[in-house]
């Protein structure tokens, strides 16, 4: 029996892998703004898999939880972990702290792998994710990364982003509620509204605007916006598991 809706899921966890290796060659290739972009891209496709899969008649196997953690790991493990360790520009700056550096971006890709194993096999069946899902730390990281590295919206620093990789990685370990975002749930206008500023950076940056153009400056105070949603689910989201919770009990 075929099922629509479970074909789509199926393709968009394809997609969502396929994005993933993208972003680890154009991040070896020294494109990192388009690396961010393709991650980007594949957690809109991981939503639409969740999508698709909640609207399909047949029942979520083994081996689609199993793939989806694959294409996860690939995009928000694997893809993210590169972009920590990898840099092409500003390689001076970056030198004195390539094994501070490498270690964080292991660090990082364990904690998603861990996560990622965890839920596939305990933890898929809960109303909400305990510790960040890998989705939005992938999401923190390019944050990290915009502001500390590629185009360094605070300046290329270093120390900062090996230390906020390091709180994301632990983070997604922690035993913390965090809400899965979908109709009805206080996070689901926010997180649109933090998708959308993450398009309103990243594709104009492509364009690579020179500083001080108009394109430029969208691009800068949407990243603003962006570090503040996603400030927002780390700090607010389990609040509102919490209260989901006692709005149900």
């Amino acid at each position: 029996m075929t099922d629509r809706y479970r074909v789509g899921a199926n393709l968009a966890t394809l997609a969502n892998g396929l994005l993933g290796v993208g972003a680890v060659l154009y991040t070896l290739a020294g494109n990192k703004l388009w690396a961010m972009l393709l991650v980007a891209c594949a957690i809109g496709f991981d939503g639409l898999d969740g999508l698709l899969s909640r609207r399909s008649r047949l029942p979520t196997g083994a081996f689609g939880r199993v793939a989806d953690s694959i294409a996860d790991a690939l995009s928000f493990g694997v893809a993210p972990a590169v972009m920590l360790a990898v840099h092409t520009t500003h390689e001076g700056l970056w030198a004195p702290y390539a094994a501070a550096t490498t270690a964080i971006a292991a660090a990082y890709l364990a904690a998603a792998v861990a996560r990622l194993t965890y839920f596939t096999a305990r933890a898929h069946g809960l109303p909400h994710f305990r510790g960040v899902p890998t989705p939005e730390s992938a999401l923190a990281v390019i944050v990290l990364l915009l502001f500390h590295d590629t185009p360094g919206y605070a300046g290329v620093a270093p120390v900062g982003a090996i230390v906020g990789a390091a709180i994301v990685a632990v983070l997604m370990l922690a035993p913390v509620p965090y809400p899965k975002v979908r109709r009805g749930s206080a996070m689901q206008l926010p997180s649109a509204i933090t998708a959308g500023l993450a398009a309103l950076v990243l594709v104009p940056l492509q364009f690579r605007p020179p500083a001080g153009s108009p394109l430029a400056g969208t691009a800068e105070l949407a990243a603003y916006g962006l570090l503040a949603g996603v400030a927002l689910y780390y700090v607010y989201g389990p609040f509102t598991v919490r209260y989901a919770a006692a709005g149900g009990s």
